[in-house]
């Protein structure tokens, strides 16, 4: 029991890694690689090349078992997960706007806080004026302060930033082009990355509407490969947005010419690698679960938010995006992540409360 216990966490731990870890490779393209071109392949592989192929291989009659769930089932799950698809979009667009650590904290922290209302008002809404609803409301509150603390982190980082730059003389300033009015503010970037996390939150939502999938898939395989046949079905609802809005970009931009050019090779096995640790992280959280049984809820959740916010942000500051930041905004981003973390543990505290 005890290896059972101290596999599962090594899981969630190996997870959380992944998922603090997929935006890192997008720091590695050259700065002339337009955002669609990249993202485009990622989203291509997690969404629909991914599921495609490991699904109908590991889930025993994959497609009676999504038949048996009939359309009132799936058509929720794919709506949910489309919205899924639309904050994991623009979660990498707050990677290129704002940074690693400053988007994840931002886009985790807006997730948590919807991943868990929503679902709460969903289906457990009797549960709301109770004690263990209180705690978890409690959570929330304290998740939504360590929002709007890092986000107040991201706006001072800009400021510092700006004041630290040589002032040009007026005669020198260049004339504003067409890329540099494209330039999202801070403020916008925040913003970005807050409504990603609110959309990324739907995965949730699709999950619980995604129950008599996995009830019909655990009857005959085992719950790994349940959680897969679950999983698919809203990874395929997120191609719908996210892979359209990379096509949109392609042509907007004409740029679907750079994906078989010579040096597109780099940009594939980075997308590939993003796509990799993504799933991985949805995978390996899944598999700890499993493991910790209902530890799984009051113990592994709060592990797997944590340690994934804790390593994106370590890429972040590693790769250099807070560099010549001042000191207070770094110290409003360490507070956040605290409140974050703090909110996580009393989130999960009142869902193991929950009957």
């Amino acid at each position: 029991m005890q290896f059972e216990l101290m596999l599962g966490f090594a899981y969630i731990v190996i997870g959380a890694g992944c998922g603090g870890s997929f935006g890192l490779p997008s720091k590695y393209v050259k700065p002339d690689t337009p955002w669609e071109v990249l993202w485009g392949p990622f989203f291509l592989i997690v969404t629909v090349v991914m599921p495609l192929l490991i699904a109908p291989l590991v889930v025993t009659d994959l497609a009676a078992i999504y038949a048996g769930a009939g359309i009132a089932t799936l058509v929720p799950v794919l709506i949910f997960g489309l919205l899924w698809g639309l904050g994991s979009m623009t979660l990498g667009l707050s990677f290129a706007f704002i940074g690693l650590s400053l988007a994840y904290a931002l886009n985790y922290g807006a997730q948590i806080i919807f991943g868990s209302m929503l679902p709460l008002l969903l289906f457990d809404a009797d549960q709301i004026p109770t004690t263990h609803g209180a705690v978890i409301l409690a959570g929330v509150a304290v998740c939504l302060a360590g929002v709007a603390i890092s986000g107040r982190a991201g706006i001072l980082k800009q400021r510092s930033l700006e004041a630290l730059a040589p002032a040009a003389e007026p005669a020198e300033v260049p004339e504003a082009t067409e890329t540099s009015l494209q330039q999202p503010r801070m403020l916008i970037g925040v913003l970005i990355g807050v409504v990603s996390g609110i959309l990324c939150g739907c995965y949730a939502v699709a999950s619980g509407y995604a129950e008599p999938i996995g009830a019909l898939a655990a009857q005959q395989n085992p719950p790994w490969a349940a959680a897969i046949a679950v999983t698919a079905m809203i990874l395929w609802g997120g191609a719908a947005s996210a892979c359209l809005y990379c096509a949109v970009q392609l042509t907007r931009n004409k740029t679907w010419s750079r994906l078989v050019r010579a040096d597109a090779r780099p940009v594939y096995v980075l997308a590939a690698v993003m796509a990799l640790l993504h799933n991985a992280a949805i995978f390996l959280f899944g598999l700890g679960w499993l493991h910790i049984g209902d530890l799984g809820v009051s113990v592994g959740y709060p592990i797997f938010m944590s340690v994934a916010i804790l390593v994106g942000n370590f890429h972040g500051f590693r790769t250099g995006e807070w560099k010549g930041a001042s000191r207070q905004s770094m110290l409003w981003l360490f507070a956040g992540i605290l409140l974050l973390i703090a909110g996580v543990c009393l989130l999960a505290q009142g869902r193991a409360m929950l009957p």
